[in-house]
């Protein structure tokens, strides 16, 4: 799937994201609204890891997400 799908189907995709991600708040997602580089930084943010690291975990959420 791709991005662009997730994003269109964020509400569906909240789920799964707050699953892999624990840390980040409802509110947050409602924020980031499937809008990936703002997941990154969220991800960045609450983890404390780089951003390679972030676009790494979004690209394997992405690859086994089934929004």
């Amino acid at each position: 799937m791709n991005w662009d799908q997730i994003e269109g189907k964020w509400k569906q995709a909240k789920g799964q994201v707050h699953q892999k991600w624990g840390k980040l708040t409802d509110d947050e997602l409602d924020v980031i609204d499937g809008k990936r580089q703002q997941l990154a930084g969220k991800i960045q943010e609450k983890y404390g890891c780089t951003k390679e690291d972030a676009e790494k975990q979004i690209e394997e959420f992405q690859e086994s997400c089934n929004c």
